[in-house]
Parts: C-alpha cells; structure tokens; sequence
C-alpha cells in the first residue's frame, strides 16, 4: 500500500513540473557561429567585390504565441556610433521557418524588406574598412503581432523599436568578416 501511494506521489509530482520545452534556435546552411562570412555574403560596392547574396536561414521551435517574424542583420562594430543595419526583413508569416538564400529581393511570402543602411531595400553584405574585423549578427525575431503596420518607407531605428515592442523570443547567429 505504501508502495502505490509513494507512486501515486511522485506521479503527481512529475505531472505538475511543466514541460521542457525545445530552444528556439536559428540555423544556417550559409554562415556559421564565429566563422568568417564568405564572399557570397560580402556587398559589392564600397570597395568590396562581393556576391551580395543573403544568407539562408531556417529556425525551429518558435515560443507559444509566434504570430510573426522579423528577420534582421546587423552590425555593431560599423564606425557610425550606431552599428550598420545590413537586412531587415518584417511581417514574415508565422508558418515560415526559412529564408532561401538569394530570397532576399524576390520575397513572395507576404514579408517586407525595408531599405538597409547601404540605402537599398533588401540584403547588403559585409564590407568593414579594411583591416577591421566585424560582428555580423543575424537574428529571428519571434512576435506577437502578425504584421508590425510600419510606413512604407520605415526606417530601421523604427522597425527595431516595433520588434522589441513586440518581442517575444530570439535566436541569432554572429558570423565574422575582415578585408
């Protein structure tokens, strides 16, 4: 009899401790965690001869509640005083977990691409001075809004605002490049 009631105990216990759940994790076929950026993701302008082309992306296991994404590149290191927005992508369906690489341009899942700080609209690869090494952090952004309702020609310090207003999980990577 103790032995039943000692597991219908430890049953009870186990049932109220809440699930794991799985990270919420970003993963690239394209770049790597630490690793430098090849020239498929380097600008081609400004002094670089690069293929322009963004990364692919995929992610899994978004929080409860995902009613969007908002897709963003950035570098912290540009000699601006406020970094170098790269690619900034929102409204992404909910029911979109990649980005193809080369999509950037071509989107046809109802997200929108607002113009980086190169002054185009779409992805604009790394191209730091040279001799500089750069952080390039790619970030999924998890909302709880379905569409951030942002201008049409939004700009980025605005698009980051309205992320964070509406956050609710990240996952990222930070690659590197030097010239």
């Amino acid at each position: 009899m103790r032995i039943v009631i000692a597991l219908a105990g430890i049953g009870a216990i186990l049932s109220a401790l809440p699930a794991v759940a799985q990270d919420f994790t970003l993963t690239s076929r394209s770049i790597a965690e630490g690793a430098q950026l090849s020239n498929d993701q380097v600008f081609k302008g400004f002094g670089c001869e690069g293929g322009n082309t963004s990364p692919q992306l995929a992610w899994v296991n978004p929080p409860e509640g995902t009613k969007s994404f908002a897709v963003t590149a950035y570098d912290p290191d540009a000699p601006t005083g406020s970094g170098w927005w790269h690619w900034n992508v929102v409204d992404i369906p909910a029911s979109v977990s990649e980005l193809p690489s080369g999509v950037s341009g071509s989107m046809d899942n109802g997200a929108t691409e607002l113009a980086n700080d190169f002054g185009v609209k779409g992805f604009g690869g790394a191209c730091p001075p040279a001799g500089e090494v750069h952080r390039y952090i790619f970030t999924v952004h998890a909302l709880g809004v379905e569409t951030l309702d942002l201008p049409a020609h939004a700009s980025n310090a605005l698009a980051g605002y309205m992320i964070n207003a509406n956050l609710i999980g990240t996952a990222h990577i930070t690659a590197i490049y030097t010239r």
